[in-house]
């Protein structure tokens, strides 16, 4: 009878535990029935019609190095921006402390490392100057095109598949959590709920280097007001900046 007692209360267990399971997976399906690209399309809609932002954020870059080691490279920031032509981004780290300045005409980018600083003309829009800078560098700006005025567009250009995973928290704020997958990248992006669909968090992966480093933003102290200061976007080199030529070398 013990024996018998004994397996009918391990069956009933693992019948709750198998029936919790398939409400859970049910829960979950139905959690992630949202399309992610019009959740997506809610947050650059909404950041798009922003005439002005402000935030700040923190950052982690992952390398790999040749004994297959990963070194995560930490810094914080913040960045102004005032559309259609102007920006202001600032960005500290233990190996990097770069300030970079645009007010629609002339493009300044001051190390205060270095103690110095190169200005470019590329007059017309903060979309206009970021992709000059890549067509220049070569290299990408992740966590710009968040900003740009067709961020849906360039977000989903290279997105061949895309998932609602469900609610997350990112620094006590609830999110709708998206997942995208690319040939070359994966990205991850968490976007505030309600009205304000703020994004809060951003993971890019790579897939075309060994160990899959990632790149992290974590955005907070979202403004949309506008700036007093008229001089938000003005560039005034230190007292003993160095002006470098953008060809030299």
């Amino acid at each position: 009878m013990r024996r018998a007692t004994l397996f009918r209360t391990k069956t009933r267990a693992m019948l709750g535990a198998a029936t919790a399971a398939v409400v859970l997976l049910a829960a979950s399906s139905a959690a992630r029935a949202d399309d992610p690209a019009k959740i997506l399309k809610s947050m650059t809609d909404y950041l798009g019609g922003q005439k002005s932002l402000s935030a700040s954020f923190d950052s982690d870059v992952e390398i790999i190095t040749p004994e297959l080691q990963k070194i995560q490279f930490a810094s914080s920031g913040q960045i102004k921006l005032s559309r259609p032509d102007k920006l202001r981004v600032r960005r500290t780290g233990g190996y990097a402390d770069v300030e970079l300045v645009y007010d629609g005409k002339a493009l300044s980018i001051y190390g205060n490392n270095a103690k110095s600083y190169v200005q470019a003309d590329v007059p017309g829009t903060v979309d206009r100057m970021i992709d000059a800078i890549q067509a220049r560098s070569g290299v990408g700006m992740p966590g710009t095109d968040l900003l740009l005025s067709n961020a849906f567009d360039e977000l989903m250009a290279t997105a061949t598949e895309g998932k609602h995973i469900g609610l997350g928290v990112i620094d006590g704020v609830e999110c709708e959590h998206l997942a995208f997958r690319g040939r070359d990248t994966d990205w991850q992006i968490w976007i505030e709920t309600g009205a304000k669909p703020l994004p809060r968090k951003y993971v890019i992966t790579s897939k075309t280097l060994a160990g899959a480093p990632q790149y992290s933003l974590r955005i907070r102290d979202w403004k949309t007001d506008a700036f007093a200061d008229a001089d938000t976007f003005v560039f005034k080199p230190p007292a003993g900046a160095t002006k470098v030529d953008l060809d030299s070398g």
